[in-house]
């Protein structure tokens, strides 16, 4: 750490000074923690951008940005992305993520993606803290679920 604590690009490097946090408020004489309202985008690594943006097209995802040829590749979920970066000398992903889309109806996305030709871990099914869902792994092994919650679930 630099003067009175402060980040540095001479404390850490070559590395650039991450962006200054905002000041935190007050309330009841505690720190009020900001309320995190989204996730904005995920970003997956690729080994093969060509292959891993016909999966997600196979799936029903619309690209906003990039595409087979591209290093980047972005595509619109929601109001969020999900993202594509190539990563050639990238080791696979050890499955300790997973990304959780959710949909309006899992039984016609898992009957979908079987019709894609792709073989999700199990048959969708109702889980006991409320949500109806399947796994899938996509080319790269990265772990994606579709789910929805379930309409008389406890919450």
């Amino acid at each position: 750490m630099g003067e009175r604590g402060r980040y540095t690009a001479e404390t850490a490097g070559s590395s650039p000074a991450p962006p200054t946090p905002a000041p935190l408020t007050m309330v009841q004489g505690l720190l009020r923690v900001p309320e995190i309202l989204s996730i904005s985008a995920v970003t997956l690594a690729t080994r093969d951008m060509a292959r891993a943006v016909r999966f997600y097209e196979a799936l029903g995802f619309s690209i906003a940005y990039g595409g087979e040829a591209a290093a980047f590749t972005s595509f619109q979920v929601g109001k969020g992305h999900l993202n594509l970066a190539r990563a050639e000398d990238q080791a696979r992903s050890s499955g300790s993520v997973r990304v959780i889309f959710y949909v309006d109806d899992v039984d016609a996305m898992y009957a979908h993606v079987r019709a894609q030709g792709f073989t999700p871990e199990a048959p969708a099914r109702d889980a006991s803290w409320g949500e109806r869902y399947f796994h899938l792994t996509d080319p790269d092994g990265n772990a994606l679920s579709f789910a929805r919650p379930l309409r008389n679930a406890d919450g």
